[in-house]
């Protein structure tokens, strides 16, 4: 069980490709338009768990095996973030995620950085937030700015796309997901979709160690483990 609760992690690393889309494909066909030097300024907001990191560390991902300098930054209120942006001003893609979090003076580093950028005709800016852009409650001129690109709402799945995410997913596992395993799941376990993959992952794992099929019983037996084992 000790391995098993250390394992309750995404079972791969995000790409474009295995984010589920739902509503969201207009994005997707933007950020894959961003990676082709289509489009250069690209602001994504939305409720957390909706997906606005795994975009955020795919489109890297992605521009770095295209050979692009890129980097991914997640923000914080701390002074760590102080000059996090002045070593970004020359790469070619740069992903900031959870701009709210930012300070007053990483602010204006951000501030900087966009300006710098907008000169540089192959750079290329995505940050995320959790509102629209003049929701943040940021620098006035630096919110300005993230409006002036594209941006999109990342709309979170329905309960009924997340249930044929999971189906696919055990599919791919080579297990049969039962219809009351996942609605189960949805009402009581964590509801974002990574969350969900990883349970899905942990229960197949459990299920073999002990020999028994995939029921209900056996999901309240594994998440009863599991919240013993972070209490």
């Amino acid at each position: 069980m000790k391995q098993l609760l250390l394992d309750i992690a995404p079972s791969s690393p995000p790409t474009l490709d295995n984010f589920v889309p739902g509503r969201n494909r207009e994005l997707l066909q933007t950020l894959a338009a961003m990676l082709a030097g289509k489009e250069r300024f690209v602001y994504i907001w939305g409720a957390a768990g909706c997906g606005r990191s795994h975009l955020l560390q795919a489109v890297v991902a992605a521009a770095t095996r295209n050979q692009l300098n890129a980097m991914y930054i997640e923000c914080d209120s701390t002074d760590n973030m102080d000059n996090a942006f002045a070593v970004a001003s020359s790469d070619v893609c740069v992903a900031v995620d959870d701009v709210e979090r930012l300070s007053a003076s990483a602010q204006i580093d951000l501030f900087n950085l966009y300006n710098c950028m907008r000169d540089e005709g192959h750079a290329r800016l995505l940050v995320s937030g959790p509102v629209a852009p003049a929701q943040l409650g940021l620098r006035e001129d630096l919110v300005t700015r993230l409006g002036w690109g594209l941006v999109y709402q990342v709309h979170e799945l329905t309960d009924e796309e997340k249930i044929q995410a999971m189906q696919s997913h055990a599919a791919s596992r080579g297990f049969d997901l039962p219809p009351e395993v996942s609605d189960y799941l949805l009402r009581h376990g964590r509801r974002d979709l990574p969350s969900l993959i990883a349970t899905l992952d942990a229960l197949d794992r459990y299920s073999l160690a002990n020999q028994r099929q995939i029921t209900v019983p056996l999901l309240r037996e594994l998440l009863h483990e599991l919240l013993r084992g972070e209490s």
